[in-house]
């Protein structure tokens, strides 16, 4: 059997912390969090492995590594209401329901909304409100606007508009830009109505899809994830 517990701390300290994750409360949720509920049953034994696995809809769950850098690069401090763009697994809204007071997640496949949402609720993560948003819609959540963070788990064209407009003042906008094959990780601090710009790591994302992203492919199959 599978020491699932030991797995994940070993993950903390080997993928992460040895790596330059250091925010304790990103850390703390990533030792909590079991990563192996957001997987397909027959990939639970990978959970903790240092990649992206596949889920349903043509999907990925996001390398760990990822999910605590784009987290820690929030600088959430807690008690903060929060976007994710892509709900995916879930997994990355289980994370920010560890650091965050709210968290606020839309996806535009229902069957993964559907499968996030019983998920955290067997979790008792009670804190993370789903929402199923079609690629056509702006992107965002606006009646429930402004945010202290959002992260978008899939790769942009361009910093979307929209989700800036939607930032508190001092707040930060976490989004992998590029093409559609690669991008780099970036960072929009508001301050006023200024926007400062910093750009990381590269990175590899699904296309976010949608009026404010890539166009919808032939066939659907790609969409954000988490």
């Amino acid at each position: 059997m599978i020491d699932f517990a030991e797995r994940r701390r070993e993950m903390v300290e080997i993928q992460l912390v040895a790596r330059g994750i250091t925010d304790e409360l990103v850390l703390e949720a990533m030792g909590n969090v079991p990563r192996e509920r957001f997987v397909p049953e027959e990939l639970a034994q990978y959970a903790y492995d240092d990649c992206a696995l596949p889920i349903p809809a043509g999907q990925t769950i996001s390398q760990p590594y990822m999910v605590a850098l784009m987290t820690q690069n929030l600088q959430l401090r807690g008690g903060e209401r929060v976007l994710e763009v892509g709900t995916g697994s879930g997994y990355q809204a289980a994370i920010l329901s560890h650091v965050a007071a709210e968290v606020f997640s839309i996806e535009r496949h229902p069957i993964l909304t559907e499968r996030a949402r019983a998920v955290c609720t067997a979790l008792g993560y009670g804190n993370v409100r789903f929402r199923v948003a079609a690629a056509e819609h702006a992107i965002g959540w606006e009646d429930a606007a402004p945010f202290d963070g959002i992260v978008v788990t899939a790769g942009a064209a361009r910093i979307p508009d929209p989700l800036t407009r939607q930032l508190r003042d001092g707040a930060r906008l976490v989004v992998p830009v590029g093409t559609e094959a690669t991008q780099e990780l970036m960072v929009v601090h508001r301050q006023g109505q200024a926007f400062e710009r910093t750009v990381g790591t590269s990175c590899r994302f699904v296309p976010l899809i949608g009026t404010d992203g890539w166009p919808p492919p032939r066939r659907e199959c790609v969409a954000s994830t988490g």
